[in-house]
This record gives structure tokens, C-alpha cells and sequence, in this order.
């Protein structure tokens, strides 16, 4: 299967995208998170210690930019 050259091919190449894509329009993400754990590197090194980051509940995310006023 042949890909397109416009795919998203990193992590911040798709929020970019995503960003771009609700901003201006009042979009909001929502995502709620049951015993999501995080191992969080204190450095890019392959033996950087890690701390661990435990998240039970929901995050929103919102959007706006300068030409629009943030709903809420």
C-alpha cells in the first residue's frame, strides 16, 4: 500500500493537525482516564530514571485562538 506524503507521520505532526483543524470552531476534547499510569523520563538518556504519574479522572481540552472567544 502506497502512502501518502501529506500522512501524519509523528505524535506532534497529529496534534498539530488536530489543533488546526478545531481551532476557531468552540471544539472541546474531552477524555476521562481510569488508572492510567505514566512513566515519566527525567532526561532523553536510555537510563534516565522514571517517575510514575497516576491519573484517575478527565481532562478537557479546549480551543481557541485570537479571532474567537473560548465557550465555557
Amino acid at each position: 500500500m502506497e502512502q501518502n506524503t501529506n500522512d501524519t507521520k509523528t505524535w506532534p505532526e497529529l496534534a498539530i493537525g488536530l489543533f488546526d483543524q478545531l481551532t476557531g470552531r468552540g471544539a472541546e476534547i474531552t477524555y476521562a482516564f481510569e488508572n492510567l499510569e505514566v512513566h515519566v523520563p527525567s532526561s532523553t538518556s536510555p537510563t534516565a530514571a522514571h517517575a510514575l504519574w497516576r491519573v484517575n479522572g478527565t481532562m478537557r481540552i479546549r480551543t481557541s485562538d485570537a479571532t474567537t472567544t473560548p465557550r465555557g
